[in-house]
């Protein structure tokens, strides 16, 4: 899953990660906690997309914070978007991120799957 990757680029070692991968420097305390906060964030949220994947109970609920999540990704960059401006790398984030949420939605009202 990419959001498992994305998770550890963004908090396995934000020291290194970071100025690699995005070209800024981590060395505050408290912003490799806000990386790693964030590594730990995506890794619940996948693991429980997985769980959602796996049983069937949870396919429904599993959705729609995949939706969620995927959604408000792609919220936030189009906000970058408009404040910041356009950001080649992030701009096909956001288009990813926008056809995860609609594929999310679609699945939601195409499957049903008793609770």
């Amino acid at each position: 899953m990419v959001v498992i990757g994305a998770s550890f680029v963004y908090g396995g070692n934000p020291s290194k990660f970071m100025p690699w991968v995005f070209g800024f420097e981590v060395d505050n305390l408290e912003l490799k906690n806000i990386f790693r906060a964030i590594m730990g964030l995506y890794l619940g949220f996948a693991v429980y997309w997985i769980i959602g994947i796996r049983n069937p109970k949870h396919w429904r609920n599993a959705t729609i914070t995949n939706i969620i999540f995927m959604g408000g990704l792609a919220f936030g960059r189009v906000i970058s978007t408009l404040v910041d401006g356009i950001s080649t790398p992030y701009s096909i984030g956001l288009v990813l991120e926008a056809i995860m949420m609609c594929w999310g939605w679609y699945n939601l009202k195409k499957i049903k799957i008793p609770n």
